[in-house]
């Protein structure tokens, strides 16, 4: 790899154009939805999986703490879901998902988010039920920034600045970012710790539950979270552009009460290069490199629990992840239309221990063993995909081979290959100049990570050695998803509509049995299906009166059943989900915001697998934004307004890995949140 990128960058200094390099304009497709303006509308929290759970209908929040939590995206989520930041791939490192890819940037830097459903993104390796790509903010010519203080309930505090600016030739930009809180209370009024204490379906947990918090620790905020990000642009010649970035996540003592460990500290790097010229010659249009490296540092523990402070000592489980990839693509005019083809490569190490530490003395250590072991997984795909229109109608079509190796250094446990090919085919009819037929037919895999085929944990007795318990499955298949999505599309001069519909056949869906008797290899691969539809639009009640909706539906049923189990309905699968704003600007520089987030009761569970009934839910926001001509910007809003409690996280036992049979702990949602946001521009 290192030599492909010597090259890369000795290229730069080769090649000559003949025009400005200018960026392609993100819009919204017929398949693609793109929330805009994430740094400017999403001002309530850093947390950009709330910000897409409030702006998409078919993305549903996973609670787990202040921040840092997670989304389902039609029905899937963790790998199934394929997440970039400008263009570079990033994983978390915690097995229970308490830093996902979304947590390691923040909405203050995000220009845009991208949403493409289905299996219809061959630029990317393991895109199984969509991709979310997020683009941060590019350096202007103007120096130009933006200094925001933000305050909200629960002692909410951030504070977040941006500056950029250059010549002609170089552009720059530096943002950084720091926030903090308690730990918020739901609408009963109970934080963690005293929701922790009030939880679990059958019993209640008391202040000596060992996992609970201890006395000393049961006033502790939430969380720390800083950013750091620089950005270096350079025209090296006209039409020909060199990028480079760097971004630092730093969050500490993060706490999550629905599971059984806390965040010592999340610290995150993404290292970024990417050159891009246009114009080379008739064969290339656009030619593109990009070489990038994310890293996550994630010690977990039960330091701030009770049995800390009974024994003496604390288990740490730390784990660590690096991500090292590679894409080369060519754009060009060719059979009529545009063609982009490329190879993606990349390799990931994810490697985690278990250990026994000291309260009292920091240098007391005891090693009990390995977790994952130090797992490479090695990836090389080609791809190629092209679009062109022929006559009323636009046709896309893509198709991708990976080739893929997962080396483990466990000297028990087998490694693995697979290989895979991709493809699909979308088209959109444009039966008049307002209305639009689409539909898209898909093929595309992604392979199990080192968490469902090698984790590894430890019970533990006194007086014994230590107990290893696989919960994963090194025998385990690729999964692959065949789908067929169609959809219609049509504008009003008042307004428009679309309607999506989707079904999704999943082969070897990778699936955690939770069972209490499965004593090892608890992740199966089973067959399953997801269907649903989405109806979204806008109605222009007047020239300053805008309301924007969505809603999603979806079910999903097990074809096949894991050992043991009788109930057909699969985990994940949200209700009914209704999204509507009613936007009102009262001039040119003010307006108010009236929005709700409804669902219906969550009545299709997989008790199995540890799901419980949640009932539906109504909440109503409300924000207004104030700008002024001397830059300020104000914005003040209410979350939650009539603070009810409820929930949208259920508890599917894959959350936190359980082996002892016990239930995973439902956490509700925050009560009434007020917040005020004072921005000044220059």
């Amino acid at each position: 790899m290192k030599k492909v990128i010597y090259f890369s960058l000795a290229t730069v200094a080769l090649l000559y154009g003949a025009e400005e390099l200018e960026d392609i304009s993100v819009n919204e497709t017929i398949d693609i939805s793109v929330v805009k303006n994430v740094s400017g509308e999403e001002v309530k929290s850093a947390d950009l999986a709330e910000a897409l759970n409030k702006n998409v209908p078919s993305i549903s929040l996973i609670r787990r703490s202040g921040i840092a939590n997670d989304i389902i995206l039609r029905g899937q989520k963790r790998d199934n879901i394929n997440i970039t930041i400008d263009g570079a791939k990033i994983f978390g490192a915690c097995v229970n998902r308490m830093d996902p890819p979304t947590s390691h940037v923040v909405t203050h830097a995000i220009e845009n988010v991208e949403v493409r459903e289905g299996p219809f993104d061959v630029e990317e390796f393991g895109v199984l039920s969509g991709s979310v790509k997020i683009t941060t903010k590019k350096p202007t010519k103007e120096v130009a920034g933006e200094l925001s203080v933000n305050a909200g309930s629960f002692g909410y505090k951030k504070l977040s600045g941006t500056i950029s600016g250059g010549t002609e030739k170089v552009r720059m930009l530096f943002s950084a970012s720091t926030e903090e809180g308690e730990q918020y209370k739901d609408g009963n009024g109970d934080n963690f710790i005293e929701q922790l204490r009030g939880y679990t379906s059958n019993t209640l947990s008391t202040a000596d539950d060992g996992f609970n918090y201890s006395d000393s620790h049961k006033n502790m905020d939430a969380f720390d979270k800083k950013m750091y990000m620089g950005k270096l642009f350079i025209d090296v010649a006209d039409d020909q552009e060199l990028r480079l970035s760097y971004t630092a996540n730093r969050s500490t003592d993060v706490l999550y009460p629905s599971s059984k460990m806390d965040a010592l500290w999340d610290d995150s790097d993404i290292f970024n290069a990417e050159y891009r010229a246009k114009n080379l010659s008739s064969f290339s249009k656009q030619f593109d490199i990009q070489v990038y490296n994310s890293k996550v540092d994630h010690p977990m523990s039960t330091k701030y629990r009770a049995l800390a402070t009974k024994s003496g000592k604390y288990m740490t489980h730390h784990l660590t992840t690096n991500m090292k990839g590679l894409k080369v693509k060519n754009r060009v005019d060719a059979l009529g239309g545009e063609v982009t083809y490329g190879v993606d490569t990349s390799k990931r190490n994810w490697d985690g221990k278990y250990t026994v530490n000291s309260l009292s003395n920091a240098f007391s250590v005891k090693n009990i063993g390995a977790s994952i072991a130090d797992v490479d997984t090695k990836n090389i795909g080609l791809f190629l995909k092209s679009k062109k229109s022929i006559g009323a109608v636009d046709v896309e079509f893509g198709v991708r081979y990976d080739d893929t190796s997962i080396d483990t250094k466990s000297i028990t446990e087998q490694d693995n290959d697979y290989n895979a090919l991709s493809a699909n085919v979308f088209a959109t009819y444009k039966a008049d100049k307002n209305t639009k037929y689409f539909g898209g037919l898909g093929k595309s895999s992604r392979v199990p990570d080192a968490r469902e085929l090698y984790n590894t944990r430890y019970k533990i007795e006194a007086g014994k050695k230590p107990i290893a318990v696989l919960n994963g499955n090194p025998n385990l298949d690729q999964t692959t998803n065949y789908e067929l999505d169609l959809g219609v599309e049509k504008q009003y001069d008042e307004g428009n509509i679309k309607i999506k519909t989707f079904y999704s056949k999943l082969k070897d869906y990778i699936y955690y049995n939770g069972n209490p008797t499965i004593k090892k290899n608890n992740f199966e691969n089973i067959d399953a299906t997801i269907y649903g539809a989405e109806v979204s639009g806008a109605y222009f009640i007047s020239d300053t009166l805008t309301l924007d909706a969505g809603v999603s539906y979806k079910k999903g049923k097990k074809d096949t059943q894991p050992t043991g189990q009788t109930n057909t309905n699969l985990a994940d699968i949200t209700p009914i989900k209704l999204n509507a704003t009613l936007s009102y600007d009262y001039d040119d520089q003010g307006s108010v915001q009236l929005s709700t987030i409804a669902s219906s009761a969550w009545d299709e569970v997989d008790s199995d697998n540890g799901e419980q009934k949640l009932a539906g839910y109504g909440v109503f926001n409300i924000k207004t934004t104030r700008e002024f001509d001397n830059g300020f910007v104000l914005t003040a809003g209410i979350d939650n307004i009539a603070d009810k409690t409820y929930a949208t996280t259920n508890t599917y036992k894959d959350l936190i890995l359980m082996t002892d049979g016990t239930d995973t702990m439902l956490i509700n949602e925050p009560g009434r949140y007020i917040y005020l946001n004072a921005k000044y521009r220059f």
